[in-house]
């Protein structure tokens, strides 16, 4: 019980720093500060998702950035073609980037290990070209938009402090959820299925079907990242899918650790923050960022959770548990 309280007061702190930062920044001249809390948490929306996908469900994807860019681009092409309501437009990202997840996914996830890397990296680049053949949308270069989402005509989801709360409520609600998701029978059949999939399958649930419905689950909540980050940026670009960017986010959930409540949150702080600082020193900052990954790989196995939270970490080897695993 300790490990759970500690957990969920981690996150109750990160969270009230996030909500006071709109109120407080500005004060001290640091707005520019709120634009990079923006992007650390859409990023943390993105890891978060795919955590679910790695650390309850234990399938690694090298294509995950996709669903990111899927859901920009579909929202974008909307924002183009005169819709303007950022609920329509959300609707439109989860149906686009769900139905992308349940074909892929049937396909992935007949294979395992090595191969489903592979072959998720085949997608995610496959989206990556198609992007770059859009024409009309700008093709290499990227679309550039004149007009925003609107929320029933007002301006409550465009740029500034109130772009800002609606990000973090949406992070909010998907950290809440997916919480609440590993929490539930469904996340616990999905762990089963990731420790043991034939005693799973002997059972009588099937593997596939829960994996499945996991795949579209995150794939759709990555969507809702990249629609947001459409609406941030007010640019949408083929890089959104580069794989390099799938890798990020898979640096993301390990660096913060595999399967916690607060892992994917950190990892993505954590790289915006480094970025940010390494940046403005060095241009090739990635040559500092990369034996820092190590030193953390090599002295935190548990990722920014076990630094942060060591009583909370795992200690064994293979897929991590969760902390309701551990917990129970």
């Amino acid at each position: 019980m300790i490990r759970v309280d500690r957990s969920f007061l981690l996150m109750a702190l990160i969270f009230a720093l996030l909500f006071a930062a709109p109120f407080v920044l500005p004060l001290i001249g640091q707005t520019y500060i709120l634009s990079l809390l923006i992007k650390a948490m859409l990023l943390a929306i993105a890891a978060i998702s795919l955590d679910l996908l790695i650390g309850q469900g234990g399938m690694i994807s090298l294509g995950h950035a996709a669903f990111v860019a899927i859901g920009a681009y579909a929202a974008a092409i909307g924002l183009e073609s005169g819709i303007e309501n950022i609920l329509v437009l959300l609707l439109l990202a989860l149906l686009v980037s769900g139905l992308f997840a349940l074909i892929t996914g049937a396909l992935a996830l007949r294979t395992s290990g090595v191969y489903f890397l592979m072959i998720t990296l085949a997608f995610g680049q496959m989206i990556y070209f198609t992007l770059t053949s859009l024409a009309p949308y700008g093709g290499d270069d990227g679309l550039t938009l004149w007009s925003m989402a609107t929320f029933f005509g007002s301006d409550v989801v465009q740029s500034g402090g109130q772009l800002y709360l609606v990000v973090l409520l949406t992070l909010l609600l998907v950290w809440w959820g997916v919480h609440r998701l590993g929490n539930s029978r469904f996340g616990r059949v999905l762990r089963a299925a990731r420790d043991n999939p034939e005693r799973t399958e002997i059972i009588g649930f099937s593997v596939f079907r829960y994996r499945l419905t996991a795949y579209v689950i995150a794939g759709m909540i990555a969507a809702v990242s990249g629609l947001l980050t459409m609406q941030h940026a007010e640019f949408v670009s083929p890089s959104l899918a580069a794989w390099q960017r799938s890798g990020d986010l898979l640096v993301v959930v390990v660096l913060g650790g595999l399967g916690t409540r607060s892992g994917a949150l950190l990892g993505a702080f954590f790289l915006v923050i480094v970025e940010e600082v390494l940046g403005s020193f060095i241009h090739e900052w990635r040559l500092i960022y990369g034996p820092l990954l190590v030193l953390l790989a090599l002295h935190a196995k548990g990722g920014l959770s076990h630094l942060l939270l060591p009583v909370a970490a795992p200690a064994r080897t293979g897929m991590p548990r969760t902390s309701e695993d551990n917990a129970s």
